[in-house]
């Protein structure tokens, strides 16, 4: 018996798609539950239509998946950063931080889960990162962390350490008169 598959079917195949299966199958389980209708010659030609269109998107997807790989090559993204001691950044730069870059420079709108950066980045430097376009399309930008203002090291960091100490003085204190 011939069908037309009007939803994907496990271990059979996908919507749109002509598919041979025995009798039984088709009357007793695909027909009734709307999976299947039976494989007419004007519902066969539909379906080749359809599958010809769907192929036809596809390409058009990948070729502008491809364009934009190649303009995603070679980025460079700056970002500014607070540094404290040994070129660490106070904060980091997320795979979110550097897809709002690219949509603030460039207008690409890319989803942070695309942008493959293992951890985020906590020191500065240039960082090679990886972006998914599409599925097997991939793309290389750089990703460059930068001291804000050119200051390698803050020198902030000392006076909350001595307004720690300070509350540790006046807790002894405390403690002592009590």
């Amino acid at each position: 018996m011939r069908v037309l598959l009007t939803q994907d079917v496990d271990k059979l195949g996908q919507a749109g798609e002509i598919k041979m299966v025995s009798g039984g199958y088709g009357r007793n389980y695909l027909l009734p539950k709307g999976m299947a209708v039976m494989a007419t010659p004007g519902l066969v030609k539909q379906a080749e239509e359809q599958i010809a269109a769907r192929k036809r998107k596809q390409a058009a997807a990948r070729m502008a998946s491809e364009a934009l790989a190649a303009r995603l090559n070679g980025v460079t993204l700056r970002f500014e950063e607070r540094v404290g001691e040994l070129d660490r950044l106070y904060g980091s730069v997320t795979n979110a931080d550097i897809a709002a870059k690219l949509h603030d420079q460039l207008g690409i709108e890319i989803d942070r889960r695309k942008i493959d950066l293992e951890d985020p980045i906590k020191r500065i430097g240039n960082y090679p990162v990886k972006v998914q376009v599409a599925p097997g399309i991939d793309a290389m930008i750089n990703v460059v962390v930068e001291a804000l203002g050119g200051a390698a090291v803050e020198t902030a960091a000392a006076p909350e350490h001595s307004d720690a100490d300070n509350a540790d003085d006046s807790r002894a204190a405390n403690a002592e008169q009590a």
